[in-house]
């Protein structure tokens, strides 16, 4: 296990300039200079000048990256063009916000996704299924944004039951936080519950007609023992994979939410440093998201051998 811990972080490295090499190259590829956002379209050409010296953006792209992936091996992820501050800081200080999110997202839709994923393998082909089939396919086919917009109208302007935006730190009070992360909190844990439902009764329908489960049911287990105590730990796999991959979606809806909610999260900071042309801040954010897909795929991967004594990683 050991082993395979090690091999899987030393992977990381040629993702990890991957991710960089690819994201440097697109942020260089789009329009715009940072020299003009910082000094303002009016600027002279003198002053522009000037000033991507001084930040090095006058060097040819090769020498640029070699110099950001010097820094970044060493962990120094640069600091941000605008104002100067480290990009490292940033990130700490925007990351609780998204955690917390992503964090509830990820609780919510497994609170409603299993009980929904087994009622449904339970009762197959009755108006239980039907409910959770039609909830999963609007779960999936409505888009975030939209849907983000919609609980905003209905729940914060026109009833004025939710705040529409804005944050609360957990230190100002719990109960205030929680209710400014409800509406994001359903924006995005409502495709993470179509997904996981619908694969957890697929993979329930699939194992209760394993031979273990025929001999539970031949040794007079009830039905509901068997579904909970037998079925149910080996049909988790696929859905621990499912919550896995969705954490890459998951960050991404990030990015729209909080910026729909005026959310200070790390979803917002990439968006700033994409309009800024804020090319340190967006590199580094983007680095660090990548890193935390990669790890939470780890952790799935490790998660196998809980769930399944016969997976072994040599």
């Amino acid at each position: 296990m050991a082993g395979f811990v090690l091999r899987r972080i030393i992977n990381l490295i040629p993702v990890a300039f991957i991710v960089l090499l690819v994201t440097f190259s697109l942020i260089h590829i789009a329009p715009g200079n940072p020299a003009y956002t910082i000094l303002g379209e009016q600027a002279s050409p003198s002053a522009v000048h000037l000033l991507e010296v001084k930040l090095g953006l006058n060097r040819p792209l090769v020498v640029q990256f070699l110099v950001y992936l010097g820094h970044a091996v060493r962990g120094n992820l640069g600091r941000s063009l605008l104002d100067n501050q480290s990009v490292a800081q940033l990130i700490v200080t925007r990351l609780p916000v998204t955690l917390e999110l992503a964090a509830l997202a990820v609780i919510v839709s497994l609170i409603i996704a299993l009980p929904a994923g087994i009622l449904a393998a339970y009762r197959p082909n009755t108006w239980i299924d039907s409910l959770s089939r039609f909830l999963a396919l609007v779960g999936a086919a409505v888009p975030n944004f939209w849907l983000a917009l919609l609980l905003v109208y209905f729940l914060a302007v026109a009833h004025h039951w939710l705040p529409a935006l804005g944050w609360v730190p957990l230190n100002q009070g719990v109960g205030s936080n929680l209710v400014h992360l409800v509406m994001p909190v359903i924006v995005l844990a409502l495709p993470l519950v179509a997904v996981t439902s619908r694969v957890l009764r697929g993979e329930l329908l699939e194992v209760m007609h394993a031979m273990f489960i025929q001999v539970a049911r031949a040794k007079g287990a009830r039905e509901r023992a068997v579904m909970l105590r037998h079925a149910l730990k080996n049909a988790l796999i696929p859905v621990v994979t499912v919550v896995g991959l969705q954490v890459g979606g998951l960050l991404g809806g990030v990015v729209i939410t909080e910026s729909i909610f005026s959310l200070p999260g790390m979803g917002q900071l990439v968006v700033n440093a994409i309009f800024d042309r804020d090319y340190t801040v967006l590199q580094g954010s983007v680095l660090f998201m990548a890193m935390v897909v990669l790890i939470v795929n780890l952790l799935v991967d490790l998660c196998y051998a809980w769930l399944d004594p016969r997976i072994r990683y040599n």
